[in-house]
């Protein structure tokens, strides 16, 4: 009899230590705190990382040596040799972006996901929702988020009961005797890009500083930290004058937050405002944004700071890379590109076969030829555009600068190159007016034209995926020209546009809903949208036309434009460039009348 109760009451020691162990956090190894002594608790954060697991370009079916979470967790782990107690969060953006995901897994959520996979292994703490996991509707977001063991916060977004739409609007993790509470908020304007797809429109985006106020009320004495992750710019996209999807407003309103995240537009930010530290990275895994908050016996923040961390040339962890899933999905997908890979299995023939290259060389490193001049690329999507959509005019973008075709067999990464979103077609009635006012806000990507300056340079406030071109239409972009006055005799059929003359438009989905009708350039509505996307248009046409050759109607020019070409100054300022003795002049031209500075800095 005593030997039983000393077996049961020994089973009850072993279940309370079981229950105390699973309450406390796997990546809690104990303490690390000293005390009387200032202790320094370290965040890491990673954002965007659109699928980016392994450090591969599958488009150009090669290896990166910048980027990918492979490298991320490399630097992960030599950080928690110092700090074991790190916190690793991430700002959203993270199952898009790669043809691995959104061709080959987001498309089937019932099974595992790679990145859940890599993010699991790697050890994150928390992550905010990114406006790209709503790309394939709220289900699919939902039962790709299901297999995260870790919180997925979304603050701001709430179904018709008023449930957060993944649980939870904030968490509070504890570290070394610290609360820690983290909360996530979506910019609002998912509604913009991916109205319609399942789920959206069935759930309300409330302003971010609203729902992050509201939380900090919720989380009250709770808390020592106040972390806020927060998946937009610092500022407005939109709405400019209700900051909504701001994050310099969520501080404006929430003075009690220590430490922001942002992300959504892929650029390094590293500040402090205050007493609040700000971090931001770039996108695919470039960057890590690395918080130290430094705080005495009390929790007392004494000091704060932020740095961005480049992975350029960090080797990436192999244990991530060979994980049985991560592995697969990797081998799966080059398969796929490089031969069509069916539903059985099986390799195809290439999608098609070109007679050329599709894209000039650039003249300059770093400055595109493809957005200076109308090239065989952009005219192919924008004939394909017109083709399907049965519109006047089409317009389309150049979504990544180096984008091309290259002479011989196409295969899907090709495509993918061209045209890496999975946008569909829209139609939509305009006027001559509209169009001349979307066409000048097109055009507002490029700098103003001084004299003296040897190229065209690109405004750093205007991504270069907000750059459209349009065919069906003839006309000229004068830079010489201030913002909203460049675009010039525009002629339509032979004639002159009027501006109360009707055209069917055809542009992509996105390009309606973030610039037609959020900036009010278009009153009308979509009349027609495509079933598939056009991408598989494009395939189609290859499929049909192959072998394909190159064409270019040069239906647009940059005008009054003096690039002084036949000065030998500027040919020896372009070889410095060109040999990389000189950054690329993307964001602001060089000048002649700096030729000599330029000259002796490269030396």
């Amino acid at each position: 009899m005593k030997n039983k109760k000393a077996l049961v009451f020994a089973g009850v020691i072993v279940l309370i230590i079981g229950l105390l162990i699973s309450c406390t956090s796997a990546k809690d190894v104990g303490t690390t705190r000293v005390p009387g002594q200032p202790y320094d608790l370290v965040i890491l954060a990673t954002s965007d990382l659109h699928g980016n697991i392994i450090g591969y370009s599958y488009e150009d079916n090669k290896e990166s040596n910048n980027n990918g979470m492979a490298r991320v967790y490399t630097y992960v782990q030599e950080e928690r040799k110092e700090n074991p107690n790190l916190l690793l969060i991430d700002g959203g953006d993270t199952i898009q972006g790669t043809i691995m995901t959104d061709d080959l897994y987001n498309k089937r959520p019932e099974e595992k996901h790679p990145v859940m996979e890599a993010m699991n292994y790697m050890g994150y703490d928390v992550m905010t929702l990114g406006n790209h996991e709503f790309n394939w509707g709220i289900q699919t977001m939902k039962a790709i988020m299901k297999q995260a063991k870790f919180p997925v916060l979304a603050a701001n977004v709430k179904d018709k009961k008023g449930n957060y739409v993944t649980g939870l609007g904030h968490t509070i993790i504890k570290r070394d005797g610290v609360k820690i509470a983290i909360i996530g908020v979506v910019t609002p304007n998912v509604p913009i890009w991916d109205g319609g797809k399942e789920g959206i429109e069935e759930h309300t985006y409330e302003a971010a500083s609203v729902a992050v106020a509201r939380e900090i009320d919720k989380i009250g004495n709770k808390a020592d930290i106040i972390v806020v992750t927060a998946h937009m710019g610092l500022y407005a996209e939109f709405d400019e004058e209700g900051g909504s999807d701001s994050a310099q407003k969520i501080l404006d309103d929430n003075p009690e937050v220590d430490v922001l995240q942002v992300g959504h537009y892929h650029v390094v930010l590293n500040q402090k405002q205050g007493r609040t530290v700000i971090g931001g990275t770039r996108n695919a895994g470039r960057d890590v944004a690395k918080f130290v908050l430094t705080l005495d016996d009390e929790n007392k923040i004494l000091n704060s700071t932020v740095e961005v961390i480049e992975m350029k040339d960090v080797n990436p962890d192999e244990g991530l890379r060979n994980l049985p899933l991560i592995k697969e999905a990797h081998e799966k997908t080059i398969s796929y590109v490089q031969g069509g890979v069916d539903k059985d299995g099986k390799k195809g023939p290439p999608l098609g076969i070109t007679t050329a290259r599709f894209q000039p060389e650039n003249e300059i490193r770093g400055i595109p030829e493809g957005k200076l001049r109308d090239t065989a690329v952009m005219d192919l999507i924008n004939h394909i555009q017109l083709t399907n959509s049965g519109a006047d005019v089409s317009a389309a973008a150049l979504f990544k600068d180096t984008s091309d075709l290259p002479e011989g067999d196409i295969n899907y990464g090709n495509i993918f190159d061209i045209y890496k979103f999975d946008n569909t077609l829209y139609r939509v009635t305009i006027t001559g007016t509209e169009l001349k006012n979307y066409m000048e806000w097109s055009a507002s990507c490029y700098n103003q034209w001084t004299e003296g300056d040897i190229n065209i340079s690109f405004d750093p406030d205007y991504p270069g995926y907000l750059y459209d071109m349009f065919a069906g239409v003839e006309y000229e972009i004068d830079l010489s020209q201030p913002k909203g006055n460049r675009i010039k005799n525009i002629m339509f059929n032979g004639e002159p546009l009027r501006g109360d003359q009707e055209l069917k438009l055809a542009v992509n989905n996105y390009r309606y809903s973030s610039a037609l009708k959020s900036q009010k350039l278009v009153a009308g509505s979509k009349e027609w949208e495509s079933s598939n996307s056009i991408r598989d248009m494009i395939v189609a046409y290859f499929a049909e036309n192959s072998p394909a050759t190159p064409f270019v109607d040069n239906n647009w020019k940059i005008i009054n434009v003096d690039l002084s070409e036949g000065d030998p100054r500027r040919a020896e300022i372009i070889a410095l460039i060109n040999e990389g003795k000189l950054e690329p002049p993307y964001k602001k031209s060089y000048n002649l009348a700096d030729y000599e500075t330029l000259v002796n800095s490269a030396k």
